[in-house]
């Protein structure tokens, strides 16, 4: 057929022979053409290429949202699995009580529920099907959404067997094939074959965030660099990259200064096993020799530690309390506090800063 994509340039390391490997399928263009093209690499040898070897299956979940529609992309995925011959599970979620139960956003409770059946899979690999375009979209929200180094790093190739919302549920990785495919590649692939997709009503509501940066930002960031999408996926690539070396370092670190607890008279410390607990601390003699890079770090781990995360500003208020930099209403002086959102609390004493998470009932 002319015009016909002879393949998808799919990450063919990120699956290995014998796996059991099971693909999401929501009917899109995306997952379909993910599909069909494990499909194809799973068949016999072509264009000089080994077969992938891996047991393929297939999953789709319904989220209970979109009525009749989503009744029809439940109905055309089945059709697609039943003639390409790979199994299908499908999983029927309630998002909207996820959603009140939880206090959530449409969006995060039904990819919670989504990653919470597919991890309940008895398989080697969920493969996912997002594109150079998600990735691209993906990085420009989290900036402005003001997000740290890991966050910049977007959507990762493959993630190792954790859990949603990193709770360790689950052993089956999640890999993406498709990182560096490009949405305009992955339709085309599908015309070249005849082969339709389902269209998703909810594309088009500009209240969600994900739908503006892709129908406004991205065209308008295009218009200046035409490879802005490759960009923002390097990007990412360089972040996660950075993250991982400064995570490991950061791990080496804190194992040698972060003390439990808090001192008491004649010697010792007073740790609790209660949720944020005694907290932690470190001795502010300590953090002089670092650098702010490695002095961000260590009190955004002592905050998670206790059960907190902070956003930049935050950082930067600890900081000023221990002594390095102003900050307007933070005083750097022995026995100043400073209180924070969800609990957090913090001391600087003569040698230490310390951080505790207000219990409720406690001091």
């Amino acid at each position: 057929m002319a015009g016909k994509v002879l393949s998808l340039a799919l990450d063919r390391s990120l699956l290995r022979a014998g796996e059991r490997v099971c693909v999401a399928v929501s009917g899109g263009a995306d997952s379909a053409a993910l599909l069909l093209g494990l499909v194809e690499a799973n068949a016999a040898s072509s264009q000089n290429k080994t077969p992938l070897g891996v047991v393929l299956s297939a999953a789709h979940v319904h989220h209970g949202l979109r009525g009749a529609e989503a009744d029809g992309d439940e109905a055309f995925v089945r059709e697609l699995c039943e003639r390409l011959a790979v199994p299908l599970t499908v999983f029927h979620v309630d998002t909207a009580a996820r959603q009140a139960a939880e206090g959530e956003g449409l969006e995060e409770a039904a990819r919670e529920l989504r990653y919470e059946a597919l991890r309940g899979l008895p398989v080697d690999a969920i493969a996912t099907a997002h594109t150079l375009d998600d990735q691209a979209e993906t990085v420009m929200m989290k900036l402005l959404r003001g997000a740290w180094t890991e966050g910049l790093g977007g959507i990762s190739p493959e993630v190792q067997g954790q859990g949603t919302r990193d709770k360790g549920e689950g052993k089956c990785r999640v890999v993406r094939p498709l990182l560096g495919v490009r949405r305009a590649e992955v339709e085309g692939f599908l015309r070249g074959r005849g082969q339709e997709w389902r269209e998703d009503s909810s594309n088009r509501d500009i209240s969600l965030m994900r739908n503006r940066v892709r129908q406004a930002l991205m065209p308008m960031l295009r218009s200046f660099n035409p490879g802005v999408d490759e960009l923002l996926a390097n990007v990412a690539a360089i972040a996660r990259d950075e993250e991982a070396h400064w995570e490991a370092e950061a791990a080496r670190v804190l194992a040698q200064i972060v003390m439990p607890g808090k001192p008491v008279r004649g010697g010792g410390r007073a740790v609790s096993t209660a949720v944020g607990g005694a907290g932690c601390a470190v001795e502010i003699e300590r953090l002089k020799g670092m650098s702010a890079a490695m002095r961000r770090r260590v009190v955004r781990a002592m905050a998670r530690d206790v059960g907190s995360r902070l956003s930049f500003e935050e950082t930067a208020k600890l900081l000023a309390l221990a002594g390095f930099g102003g900050h307007a209403g933070v005083l750097g002086k022995i026995g100043s506090r400073l209180e924070l959102r969800g609990g957090l609390r913090a001391e600087r004493s003569a040698r230490e800063l310390r951080l505790w998470r207000q219990i409720p009932g406690g001091r």
